[in-house]
């Protein structure tokens, strides 16, 4: 027990996740009560998440001056993008060239699993403003979060520039770090939530609908290791540092994304290894990631865009290029204030197929590997954040060499 307790919470997590596998196999459905553990270890790290992202995007703008809050604002757009296009566009080539939905026997599924989602462009558009702040933190709506944060944060910049009251600000930064260590001393049970969550799972779904959908996984996870690869070269060239570093810098944040499925949950662990393992400023981690959390989902996009070449494949539906260019575009636009919570892949997913005219009960289909695919959903959405958040950082002159490469 006491070499358990020396060991480093990573290695903690990652033996949780061994042992909790290995329970789901020998003891099935057994392990069920676990998961009420699990629940409340996520609902733990999920009750503080709104106002940890507000708190970071008021601090983060606050302290800006409004010429650099758009010039910077412009920057993490256009890497956001240019990052979620190209997951999407790896999706579709590997959808194309692996052809994971030909001979896939599915069944067994419900049709009134998931509801699509019927809003409008309209709909959408307005929606991304709240008509009531406290409504929109009491349904953890993070666009609204956001776009309110970004707002007050503006306000907070201009009024201490007019040299008025800026003890708001303050006030801010010391609530940020007051929830900051309370998330911390929860993430000290990580170990035993990762456990509980898995072990539940693997119990459940067992091994006939793994083995079923095992080309889907394989296909998803080749694309998403190929992603990964290709975009930390992109930003290790950019940011002038060692490739070899850069992902053992990363590996914690990782492995807590791969093993919770939730970019939320992952959270705290990043921002704390932005700033002490890979030296960004506070200033751009507290400013990107929040926002990337919301506007910058590579994990989903390639989720959408594979899956929905995969159902294609089933149903035996051929694809023209035009077809493909709207499969790209919407699995981009679709990652746009999407749920940082487990389980959002399939929203997102009945919100896009109908546009494309596939059978929207099929997305079921999915539900039972939902778990492991958004392993890889979120390991690439936390690891895109952390890296566009590092080239920021170099851009401006705000990443701290010696703590990367110490």
């Amino acid at each position: 027990m006491d070499k358990i307790r020396k060991m480093s919470m990573t290695n903690q997590v990652m033996l949780a996740t061994v042992l909790g596998i290995a329970a789901g196999f020998i003891f099935q459905e057994k392990v069920e009560f676990l998961k009420i553990v699990g629940d409340l270890f996520l609902r733990l790290i999920q009750m503080s998440v709104v106002v940890l992202i507000m708190g970071a995007v008021i601090e983060a703008v606050g302290g800006l001056e409004a010429k650099e809050l758009g010039k910077i604002g412009l920057k993490v757009f256009l890497w956001f993008m240019g990052s979620t296009v190209l997951a999407a566009v790896i999706g579709v080539v590997f959808g194309l060239i692996l052809k994971p939905g030909v001979g896939i026997a599915f069944k067994g599924f419900e049709s009134t699993t998931i509801q699509s989602s019927t809003e409008s462009l309209h709909d959408i558009i307005v929606g991304f403003i709240p008509k009531n702040i406290i409504e929109a933190m009491a349904q953890a709506n993070m666009i609204q979060v956001i776009m309110f944060s970004l707002l007050f944060g503006l306000a907070l910049s201009l009024i201490k520039n007019e040299g008025k009251n800026g003890q708001i600000l303050d006030f801010v930064s010391s609530f940020n770090n007051v929830i900051l260590k309370m998330v911390s001393l929860i993430m000290k049970l990580a170990p035993i939530g990762v456990f509980c969550l898995i072990a539940p799972v693997i119990g459940n779904v067992g091994t006939g609908v793994l083995v079923t959908l095992m080309k889907f996984l394989l296909t998803l996870g080749l694309s998403a290791i190929l992603f990964l690869i290709v975009w930390l070269i992109i930003t290790a060239l950019y940011c002038k540092v060692s490739l070899k570093k850069l992902i053992q810098n990363m590996w914690r944040m990782s492995l807590v994304a791969f093993t919770t499925t939730s970019s939320a949950v992952t959270l705290p662990i990043q921002i704390e290894d932005c700033k002490e393992k890979l030296g960004i400023s506070d200033r751009i981690s507290k400013l990107v990631i929040p926002l990337g959390m919301t506007l910058n989902s590579n994990g989903l996009s390639l989720f959408l865009s594979l899956s929905i070449i995969t159902f294609a494949q089933f149903y035996n539906i051929q694809m023209g290029i035009g077809q493909l260019v709207q499969a790209v575009l919407l699995s981009t636009l679709a990652c746009l204030g999407t749920v940082v919570v487990p389980g959002g892949g399939l929203v997102a997913l009945a919100t896009v197929m109908p546009m494309l005219n596939l059978p929207t009960e099929s997305i079921a289909l999915l539900a039972g590997i939902d778990w492991f695919s958004g392993m890889f959903r979120t390991l690439l959405n936390v690891d895109a954040d952390t890296t566009v958040a590092l080239i920021i950082a170099a851009d401006e002159k705000e990443l701290d060499y010696d703590i990367f490469n110490s």
